[in-house]
């Protein structure tokens, strides 16, 4: 990996001097070498060439001094490193140097061979140091496509020898689907259709979020949220009530002569689920998910709901009946369920 450095000097044969002592790297495309005879120069070359790593740089030069420069990069461009490279070796400047940012420092007359060593560890920190910061930016991306709660699940000691491991919990899955969307997206133009749906999904995650579920994954125009530990079914409808109210008091404009109220039709059901990561390890595709009859049989109660309707089961009923005031339904079909299914809708 090449090595971009900028020497900042006043010395006009320092260039030259540079580039036969190094002429080796420089053929080799190890090195790249840009000048600057100050400061301000300096600051100039840098914008030219963001990508410099490292900043050899004098401190007794016209226009702007060495550790006025030294200052500004420091604060500016924290990813470069500067070594001073100056015959004013005393501790004062040693010091000021440091404290202003200084990776190490060179006393003229310079001595190459000491030099380069300096550069190669100074090129590693900058390496590292880049490194850190784009695994930051990487870690803050996922974040935006996965939920903290498989980020929490990943950062265990012991995540990657259980990659395919699942366990067995109690849960609470809400499946949450807006109504009548498809059909609106039919006549929007693809962005307004994205902007809408993401502005609608923002008012019910953060519902989810606010009675600690997770959304384990959107679906269309459909969201699915668990919600795990104490009093899990108690927040998951709290959480559906809360996201319907959002909904419905929702003043997102649409495009002239759109005329659209967002509901949603919610189903939620509890119990045992397996919960793990779902795929193939040949193919490092995996889903962190929860699977099991309650995932199955909430997503059809949201099927069985209408508009503005959040529906549970009679098992669900006897649970929270004395919370909630909840009202019956009747007798469904549901898919794939031999026997009909007693539902009831969740009130207030």
């Amino acid at each position: 990996m090449k090595t971009k450095i900028l020497v900042v000097d006043d010395e006009t044969d320092l260039e030259l001097l540079i580039k036969q002592k190094f002429r080796r790297k420089i053929r080799e495309q190890a090195y790249e070498f840009v000048f600057a005879t100050n400061g301000e120069e300096a600051l100039a070359r840098i914008d030219e060439h963001p990508d410099t790593d490292i900043i050899l740089s004098d401190i007794n030069m016209p226009v702007m001094d060495g550790l006025t420069l030294l200052t500004r990069t420091h604060s500016e461009h924290p990813a470069m490193k500067t070594v001073i490279v100056s015959a004013y070796g005393d501790l004062g400047n040693l010091r000021t140097a440091m404290n202003r940012g200084a990776f190490d420092f060179v006393v003229k007359p310079v001595d190459f061979a000491d030099l380069e060593v300096t550069i190669e560890k100074t090129a590693d920190q900058v390496r590292q140091l880049r490194e850190t910061l784009r695994a930051i930016q990487e870690n803050n991306i996922l974040k935006m496509y996965v939920d903290e709660t498989v980020l929490n699940f990943m950062t265990r000691p012991d995540f990657e020898n259980r990659l395919l491991a699942s366990e067995t919990v109690e849960a609470t899955v809400v499946f949450l689907d807006i109504c009548g969307f498809t059909a609106l997206a039919e006549k929007l133009n693809p962005t307004d259709v994205v902007s809408l749906l993401n502005t609608y999904f923002d008012l019910i995650v953060k519902e989810v979020i606010a009675q600690g579920g997770h959304v384990d994954k959107f679906m269309g125009d459909a969201v699915m949220g668990v919600f795990r530990g104490e009093h899990h079914l108690d927040r998951a409808i709290d959480a559906a009530l809360s996201a319907r109210a959002a909904l419905k008091n929702s003043e997102t404009p649409l495009p002239q002569g759109f005329d659209y109220r967002p509901e949603v039709s919610i189903g939620v059901n509890t119990g045992e689920v397996v919960s793990g990561n779902i795929g193939s390890a040949s193919l490092k595709r995996l889903d962190y998910t929860v699977i099991g009859d309650v995932v199955n049989m909430s997503q059809r109660l949201q099927s069985a709901a209408k508009a503005g309707q959040i529906i549970i089961s009679e098992a669900v009923y006897e649970r929270v009946k004395e919370s909630f005031h909840c009202q019956f339904v009747g007798e469904v079909t549901l898919k794939n369920k031999a026997l009909p299914v007693k539902i009831y809708e969740v009130v207030e």
